[in-house]
């Protein structure tokens, strides 16, 4: 085969590359373009010389105004924190000896009686449980069925009442005889609806009490309760 070079093939011994890039014709017009700047700027300060020569530049300056001098307050003395308070001592509980010849009598109301305490009725005939009165007594009676009442008091409730969500409070006067049993009911404040006063007199004579005592003697009484319909 022929190892001579084509047409289209560069000569290497030529020196000569095959394309010419932009890199190449830059650095080849590097010099004029640096030359002809030079010219261009040597020319420009001339004119500006020949036409303007006594430029003179603006005055930039600033005056800053007299500082006044400003009085600090008086120096206020503190004063000195309070002493701690000291914590008192932890209580300590001293030994106490009781001689056991010590004894204790019994107290009774014999020994005992009470000062202007009016003495117990010698009379409980009719009369008395018609109408609220004043009735002395020690110890006072107490309600010994709660819970029966509570059951009572849900079942006496007027339904239209209670569907509505009305409810009231009705005071009432019961007089209690010695047995602890009610008697006799009588409305004291009303709750402003009379079906809720009504019901609350039902509920009252249900009532069950412990006997009132006046000294060591049961005794008929009128006590005052509140009785209390409310819709949950």
């Amino acid at each position: 085969m022929s190892t001579e070079p084509t047409e289209t093939q560069p000569q290497e011994s030529s020196g000569l590359t095959p394309f010419e890039t932009a890199n190449d014709r830059l650095k080849q017009s590097f010099g004029s373009w640096f030359w002809g700047s030079m010219m261009a700027a040597v020319l420009v300060h001339f004119a500006v010389m020949a036409f303007w020569p006594n430029l003179e530049a603006s005055d930039v300056s600033f005056t800053m105004e007299d500082m006044e001098a400003v009085d600090l307050p008086p120096e206020i003395e503190i004063p000195p924190p309070p002493e701690q308070i000291q914590r008192p001592a932890n209580p300590v509980v001293s030994e106490a000896q009781i001689d056991d010849d010590v004894t204790i009598s019994p107290t009774t109301f014999d020994d005992n009686q009470p000062d202007d305490l009016p003495p117990p009725p010698s009379d409980t005939g009719a009369g008395l449980g018609d109408q609220p009165v004043f009735t002395p007594f020690t110890v006072a009676p107490e309600v010994r069925n709660r819970e029966e009442v509570g059951r009572i008091l849900q079942r006496e409730y007027p339904s239209s009442l209670r569907d509505a969500g009305i409810g009231g409070t009705v005071v009432m006067h019961f007089f209690i005889d010695e047995e602890g049993e009610v008697q006799n009911v009588v409305v004291q404040e009303s709750s402003g609806h009379a079906s809720l006063d009504a019901a609350a007199e039902r509920v009252a004579m249900q009532f069950e009490f412990s006997p009132a005592l006046n000294r060591d003697q049961r005794v008929p009484v009128w006590i005052q309760l509140p009785i209390t319909f409310q819709s949950r």
